[in-house]
């Protein structure tokens, strides 16, 4: 049975199915960092505040001294942020805060609404600073939509990772051969077993196979084909920077051509509800947009309690996650 539904090109962002509403793979080769934490490098000729053009092999987004994304307001879905390489500065209206990298990932339930910032600290000024990123976004249920926001941290040393002769499967959501990711949030549509949610970054040996076992159900299922040589699917071969939509409910076999494959799959039960999208505000209805607009504008969701809106952290901290509740976490 063919399981190819469709072979697509990859842009900025890369497009997904319900229950994921966003996917942007940011891979941004970094020059070694000044004592600000931004590149050592001349920032002219750019568009600060918008920079998503590549030049000199990185950009710096909306930051204007060190690259990522000053505060900006999230409400009614969830972001899951994979930083494979280099590190991320997370501040939020929460008082939460981190610094994660090398391989961890952050959990944040926006829900009824959260500021925070994501910033790329150039923490290297010896060598050059590398940056992976995804960035995913996991639409929440109409009945979840307005729930406390909630914040976590999936280290990477505690995030189940399946190594074999042909792979090395890291589950970020979901399981894999009776493996379980690490809890998501309490309220995420990844919760419940019976949605099927998963997340997995695939990188698979040269000139090898691999399966990916058939879902339970008829469910959205996207591999994001993203650095390697090619990849053969039955008789289809595909190349890098392309995705693939596949039949969930049956078997998925990927033969790898002569070099390693890179692969992030998406997957999961679509949530089937009205999708209204403004920005960072994804709600179910054009009035509930008009009323999150409005509420941002009175009380931006708690107010900003960092002195900057491109908040990072003391350059010699390590990896930590600092809660709402004051708890601390460091690495």
């Amino acid at each position: 049975m063919n399981s190819i539904k469709n072979i697509f090109p990859l842009g900025f962002p890369w497009q997904t199915k319900d229950p994921f509403l966003f996917c942007a793979y940011h891979y941004d080769l970094y020059p070694k960092g000044n004592e600000e934490m931004g590149p050592a490098e001349s920032l002219e000729g750019r568009s600060l505040g918008n920079d998503f053009t590549i030049k000199n092999g990185w950009r710096m987004y909306h930051g204007k001294t060190i690259p990522g994304f000053p505060s900006h307001p999230h409400r009614g879905f969830e972001t899951i942020s994979i930083a494979n390489k280099g590190f991320c500065d997370h501040s939020d209206s929460l008082g939460a805060a981190g610094r994660f990298g090398n391989g961890d990932v952050q959990w944040m339930t926006a829900g009824a609404g959260v500021q925070h910032s994501e910033m790329f600290p150039l923490l290297n000024t010896e060598k050059e600073n590398p940056l992976e990123f995804f960035q995913i976004w996991l639409n929440l249920a109409k009945k979840d939509k307005f729930v406390a926001p909630h914040f976590a941290m999936l280290w990477n040393e505690y995030i189940p990772i399946i190594k074999n002769t042909s792979a090395t499967i890291k589950i970020i959501a979901g399981s894999y051969n009776k493996v379980n990711a690490c809890a998501p949030a309490p309220n995420s549509w990844a919760a419940n077993p019976e949605n099927e949610v998963a997340i997995w970054t695939l990188h698979l040996e040269a000139n090898t196979s691999f399966s990916i076992p058939a879902s339970k159900n008829d469910i959205s299922r996207t591999l994001y084909f993203y650095e390697g040589d090619s990849i053969l699917i039955e008789d289809k071969t595909i190349t890098p920077n392309h995705g693939i939509e596949l039949i969930s409910n049956t078997e998925t076999i990927i033969k790898v051509g002569s070099k390693k494959a890179h692969i992030l799959l998406l997957q999961g039960k679509p949530i089937k509800e009205p999708v209204v999208q403004h920005g960072p505000f994804v709600m179910n209805t054009e009035s509930e947009i008009r009323d999150t607009m409005k509420e941002y504008g009175l009380t931006q969701f708690g107010g900003w309690p960092w002195q900057y809106t491109d908040n990072v952290h003391p350059k010699e901290k390590g990896r930590f996650a600092k809660f709402p509740d004051g708890t601390l976490v460091e690495k």
